[in-house]
């Protein structure tokens, strides 16, 4: 017997159902990106190796899948670089392109190559697989899905609060209550500055995120494991017990950081972001998190991270600030900020929830049951005027058995079945079945159209 075939480790097929349930997520996130003015772009699925080494860290490098060159790739390979078996230096022999890593890098190199062609400030949306060479578990994989939006060539807050009102719009729109959480950089290094311990904030944020699991005595007793003095800890202690609303929260650590420029320039930041959003009348919580620490060798201000409040689930989305996107590529100068939208994530939420509209995931709406070819010659006239009115319509392909038919209709969740026989036809009419109530009613074409519709 042939061997059945598989898929690699890491990677997914996405039947009917599910596709109709991600293509909601992506139409949705796509029509709010829109209302915003922002533009779709796409970049190519690999990228020159050039382009993608080296902007990741070590660990991210050895995670590139890389693509051997076209044609005779061990040509340029001699017999002693082989025999070393150098796997990173035959790599670099063997490979020009990669799998694109993330969508974050292949935009700003777009940015550099089409500078001259867009219009500042740029806002754009973008959603592709990504490839990572991980070990695949549950919830992480080879090749999944990102869903990003960046405005670029403008450092104006105004763009922060308009990703976040995007956010509020988009899980608003999903029906799932979500907490934005946002810090900001330079509050965290204002912070490492004013203890005098610069090397020492993701150990910071870290133990100062375990508060509610381990109490403040714990959370001293790690930050001195972690090198920090008495006196260090002891001007923490305001940051730590950080509690009330934003504007309290922010007050607090004006207070706390007074001497640091760097620090009050994050908490000026935040007032304004924070204080536009509340004229903006969100529908979900923004939280200042000062926690919260991600990218911290990326982003350089404002920090978001979302969180869905009704099913115990990690980030759906994150995003922040960078000062300098494209000077990797050597265009120094344009800043940017956005936001990712964890797909994955979102469907499990949504999933969760059951919080899909029928509509967005149900597919056939109407089927006309083959009797043979003078029936379906009758038909076919009327299956085209409910395709032209906008009803998602079939006909069975063969003349099979009534019952094979009504399998077909039951299995797919058809909720309208259409039947002309000899009366039906002599009569001009046709047959409605409703399949959940299994009412049917004689009607004619017109009213077909409105009775599924």
């Amino acid at each position: 017997m042939a061997q059945k075939p598989s898929i690699p480790k890491g990677t997914r097929d996405f039947g009917p159902q599910e596709m109709a349930k991600r293509n909601y997520i992506f139409d949705t996130i796509k029509q709010v990106y829109q209302l915003y003015g922002f533009q779709q772009i796409e970049t190519p699925a690999m990228e020159t190796l050039g382009t993608l080494m080296g902007k990741y860290g070590e660990e991210g490098d050895k995670l590139l899948f890389k693509v051997l060159n076209s044609g005779d790739f061990l040509s340029k390979v001699t017999d002693d670089e082989l025999r070393e078996r150098n796997s990173l230096h035959l790599a670099a022999q063997l490979c020009e392109k990669g799998l694109r890593y993330d969508l974050t890098v292949p935009f700003a190199r777009y940015v550099v190559m089409h500078r001259e062609e867009l219009q500042l400030p740029f806002k754009r949306y973008q959603m592709q697989p990504v490839w990572r060479a991980d070990r695949p578990q549950k919830g992480r994989y080879r090749e999944f899905w990102q869903f990003d939006g960046d405005i670029v060539g403008s450092d104006s807050l105004l763009n922060e609060v308009e990703l976040m009102q995007i956010v509020d719009t988009v899980f608003t729109r999903f029906g799932v209550r979500v907490q934005i959480k946002i810090n900001n950089r330079k509050i965290l290094s204002g912070i490492a500055e004013v203890i005098g311990a610069a090397d020492k904030i993701v150990d910071i944020t870290v133990a100062i995120d375990k508060l509610d699991k381990i109490g403040l005595d714990n959370v001293n007793a790690e930050l001195r494991e972690d090198g920090l003095t008495e006196e260090q800890i002891a001007k923490l202690q305001p940051i730590i017990t950080l509690e009330g609303t934003n504007d309290e929260k922010l007050d607090t650590i004006a207070q706390v950081l007074a001497a640091s420029e760097t620090g009050m320039r994050g908490v000026e930041e935040l007032r304004y972001i924070l204080g536009a959003l509340k004229t903006a009348g969100l529908k979900n919580e923004i939280q200042l998190d000062l926690t919260l620490a991600r990218g911290l060798n990326y982003y350089t201000g404002a920090i978001f991270e979302v969180k869905a409040l009704d099913v115990p689930m990690g980030s759906i989305l994150g995003g922040g600030r960078y000062d300098n996107l494209t000077g990797i590529f050597g265009m120094p100068g344009i800043s940017g900020v956005g936001i990712s939208f964890g797909i994955d994530r979102i469907f499990d939420v949504l999933n969760a929830l059951d919080a899909y509209p029928k509509d967005a995931v149900n597919g056939t709406q109407l089927l006309f049951i083959n009797f043979g070819e003078r029936e379906t010659a009758y038909c076919l006239p009327f299956v085209a005027q409910a395709r032209a009115a906008g009803i998602r319509t079939e006909i069975f392909p063969d003349a099979a058995k009534m019952k094979k038919q009504m399998s077909y209709a039951n299995a797919k969740q058809i909720p309208f079945v259409a039947l002309a026989g000899e009366n039906e036809m002599a009569a001009g009419k046709l047959t409605l079945k409703n399949m959940q109530t299994g009412e049917q009613t004689l009607v004619a074409p017109d009213e077909l159209i409105a009775a599924v519709k």
